[in-house]
Order: structure tokens, then sequence, then C-alpha cells
């Protein structure tokens, strides 16, 4: 593989394995609603329109989206003070209870396909894994 197919090919492997994991598990729970919980949990409270924006949905998807997500209790709608119109949206701690159970479902789920790695291997993906964070975060 050539250094323009690394990238690509780790995204779609993430997206292959999200979607394994979603299917072994049996969690029905839309993708968007833990992108959601995930961009919250790492960034803290946001309007509706930069979730919508970040999420790549439309800003009444977005709307209907934290109104299930807050019957479930998982976020918190609350008025922005310097803005009566605007919502701000944020994280409740049943919500990042909720995100940490799906990562371990996740974890658990995955966990047999990569039982056969070595140390040498794990130490790859862990070096992978660092890089990646440190690219995706949003300062």
């Amino acid at each position: 593989m050539n250094r323009a197919d690394v990238i690509p090919s780790l995204v779609l492997s993430a997206h292959a394995l999200a979607r394994i994991a979603a299917q072994d598990a049996g969690n029905e729970a839309p993708a968007a609603q833990w992108r959601v919980l995930s961009l919250l949990e790492q960034s803290g409270s946001k309007r509706v329109g930069e979730l919508a924006t970040a999420a790549r949905t439309t800003q009444p998807g977005m709307t209907r989206l934290i109104g299930v997500l807050e019957s479930s209790g998982l976020v918190l709608r609350s008025p922005v003070p310097e803005d009566s119109r605007a919502i701000a949206v944020d994280i409740t701690d049943a919500g990042r209870a909720a995100l940490r159970t799906w990562r371990a479902e996740f974890r658990d789920t995955l966990a047999p396909r990569f039982a056969d790695l070595g140390d040498d291997d794990w130490s790859t993906l862990m070096r992978a894994a660092e890089i990646l964070a440190a690219h995706t975060t949003n300062d």
C-alpha cells in the first residue's frame, strides 16, 4: 500500500469495524446518536447548529435527534444566555454512562477479531490510534 492510500484505507476500515460491531452486538441505536454524544463529551456544550454541522446532518434532523436523546436523559438542552434564540446541548451523566457502555460493548464485540495479534501488531495499532487521535482532536 502506498502513502496516498493509507488514510482512506484506515477510514474505510474504521467504518467497517463500527458497522460490524453494531451488527454483532445488536446495537440498534443510530450511529449519529453516538457521534453526537462523543462530540459533546469531547468538546463540551454545543449549539444545535454546531452539532448539525459537526455531525454532517441538517439542523432539523439534529433537532429531532436531540429531542430523542433528551427524552432518554442522555443530553440536556438549555438556553444560551447571550442569544435568547439559541439552544445549547450538553451531555448528561447518563449520556456519559451510555457512551462508556457502548464503547465497552464495541470493544468486547470486536476483541475476538484481534485475539490472534502479537505484541508487535498491538504496538503498531496502539501507535496508529495515538496518531489518529492527535490528528482528529478539535482545538
